[in-house]
């Protein structure tokens, strides 16, 4: 597709003799079989990259097997989903695998009280299928679920903590249909991974330690104190063996009865009675709202970017449309023509995730609750218009939404919501056979609720709805209604080269700055002709319609004089991702696992 800009360039030149420097370097580096134990592949798969690149710490070796991959955001929940590939499972099986995992050694991100959404790619039809996992509000809940006595609107922790945040958890239905659809083992056998290491134990690792370290209000309710904390109230430290057996138990109770056993009987009355009679923040969950949850298949939405084709998920979650508008607006402009990194390159996708972002926050929402102008959002036409707002010179400040006709009346993002950071997770998946999966799942806030019922800990991710009800006279979109989904900014992306053939599996964490992780990554594999593992490792910069937000201790850092001169907001600051992917070229697989975290990939 043309990508000529359509203002005149800015002065900066294209300059990609270092980065194709370093992608040739990644190349040549020795494969690593994914035959080699854990702890051999723990000692070897760093590799220093020189500041010269912008990237200030070591990143994880690609690994580049012949047939298939797993990378997930730690080294345990990674080999399980790779030993269910080697017994001849498929992508939703090693997924799904990989996830139970998860759920015990990074709990403050995922789990079975949380939800998500699973983007499935199946090579031998050639069809995307998008899962909704995503929690739902009970249906005693009114607008004003979040709002004080005098009407204004709860303070985050204190609308977070205890039940009232608690969304009916969608995770596991989401996981029997996708299994339904396309797995391969016995549901049973995806549990066993979980089982023995929630029995077994598995120590603590540094990641864990300090989030428990930092976190507030662990000790808020007994058997959450007692998981995470000594018997002196301090937090459990790096190290110290975890045993779960309360999970190992509900594990095999799901293993034997399906998700069912967890929607019905025992588990689900354990949900609701730790919510309703929590200390804090009762609520008015009950069993008939758990029974009655379902996951929802959703039509994918799709769009093309320069040569490739990006898939992702639709509404309830804003990330795949917000991502994909963004794309879209930056085709406008020949992005590859400058350097990565680069003032130019950093301004023009601030503007265009800025200008997506102001659509995002108006129009965005529950598609079963609020319809839905997701084809006029990517309208080629409506998204030449919003790129022909963009000054090469001058930041647009804060954007307006564009005009969808006939729609819905605008929202207010600025109602009391907090968006998660810490928490969430991503892994991806490509198996034997070439399907792939990408699955991004949470609980919201590192550690949800602080509730923890048999071994898992319960969302809270009803706070991803507006606080308020309506701006004025006018309702909100996204604003709490009864058996409603909050709106996400949850991303897994597949991505086809020009030919049809899979290219990419992705997605982060991050809560609304998964978008711009997402983009940055893109853009950095589709413009800039990177590798995978040096796309996700490059420095992080987003822009909600807000401030510019660059990635504190790395290259981009320094743009912060010369953005502000462009009339950006800006601020340094932590944008800790967790982008997990793996990028198929030619016959061969590359994982790419995010150095900011503790994920790996392997393969065979």
């Amino acid at each position: 597709m043309d990508s000529t800009p359509k203002r005149e360039p800015m002065t900066g030149r294209r300059n990609p003799g270092p980065f194709a420097r370093l992608r040739k370097a990644a190349l040549a580096r020795p494969r690593l079989a994914g035959t080699f134990s854990l702890l051999a592949l723990l000692a070897v798969a760093t590799v220093t990259i020189d500041l010269r690149f912008g990237i200030p710490f070591p990143i994880p070796a690609e690994t580049t097997p012949r047939h298939s991959m797993v990378v997930a955001a730690h080294p345990l929940a990674t080999k399980a989903g790779l030993a269910i590939l080697r017994e001849g499972g498929g992508a939703v099986d090693a997924a799904i695998a990989a996830a139970l995992v998860l759920n015990l050694v990074e709990p403050q991100a995922s789990g079975i009280g949380g939800g998500g959404f699973l983007v499935h790619y199946a090579k031998e039809t050639g069809r995307v299928e998008t899962y909704d996992g995503r929690e739902t509000a009970p249906e005693s809940v009114g607008e004003n679920l979040f709002l004080d006595a005098d009407g204004k609107p709860l303070a985050f922790y204190r609308a977070a903590v205890g039940g009232r945040s608690v969304g009916v958890p969608g995770l596991l239905r989401l996981f029997e249909l996708a299994h339904r659809e396309h797995g391969k083992l016995p549901w049973g056998r995806l549990f066993e991974p979980a089982i023995a290491l929630a029995e077994e134990g598995f120590p603590i690792s540094e990641r864990l330690s300090r989030l428990i370290a930092s976190a507030t209000l662990l000790d808020a309710f007994a058997p959450t104190k007692s998981y995470f904390l000594n018997a002196d109230g301090s937090p459990k430290a790096a190290g110290q063996r975890l045993k779960n057996p309360a999970f190992a138990e509900t594990l095999r109770a799901l293993a034997e009865g399906g998700a069912g056993a967890f929607y019905e009987g025992e588990i689900a009355k354990a949900i609701a009675e730790a919510v309703t009679t929590a200390a804090h923040n009762p609520s008015l969950l009950t069993t008939a709202d758990i029974a009655a949850y379902r996951a929802r298949k959703r039509e994918p939405v799709c769009r093309p970017y320069r040569r490739a084709r990006v898939c992702t998920i639709g509404p309830p979650s804003s990330g795949g449309v917000t991502l994909l508008q963004a794309l879209g607006i930056l085709e406008a402009f020949d992005v590859g023509a400058h350097a990565p990194g680069s003032l130019e390159a950093v301004h023009l996708v601030a503007e265009a995730s800025r200008l997506a972002f102001a659509d995002r926050d108006r129009y965005l929402a529950d598609p079963d609750f609020v319809p839905q102008p997701v084809n006029a959002l990517l309208d080629p036409a409506y998204l030449a218009e919003r790129a022909g707002q963009i000054s090469l010179a001058k930041s647009l400040g804060t954007a307006k939404p564009g005009l969808i006709t006939g729609w819905l009346p605008p929202r207010n993002e600025k109602t009391g919501t907090l968006p998660e950071s810490l928490s969430t997770t991503h892994l991806s998946v490509v198996d034997q056979a070439g399907n792939a999966v990408a699955l991004t799942a949470s609980i919201e806030a590192p550690f949800g609720s602080r509730l923890m019922v048999k071994g898992f800990l319960l969302n809270n991710e009803l706070t991803d709805f507006d606080f308020l009800p309506r701006q004025g006279p006018r309702l909100l979109a996204n604003r709490v209604e009864a058996g409603k989904r909050p709106r996400s900014s949850m991303t897994p992306v597949v991505v086809f080269d020009e030919n049809g053939r899979l290219q990419l599996a992705l997605g982060s964490p991050g809560g609304p700055y998964i978008i711009g992780f997402v983009l940055k990554t893109l853009v950095a594999v589709l413009d800039w002709g990177m590798d995978i593992q040096t796309a996700i490792a490059l420095p992080n910069f987003t822009n909600r319609n807000g401030k510019t937000e660059l990635e504190s201790g790395t290259a981009v850092a320094g743009l912060a004089p010369a953005l502000e001169r462009l009339g950006h907001a800006v601020e340094v600051r932590e944008l800790t991702s967790g982008l997990h992917g793996i990028e198929r070229r030619g016959r061969m697989l590359a994982g790419g696992a995010d150095p900011r975290r503790e994920g790996v990939a392997l393969g065979d």
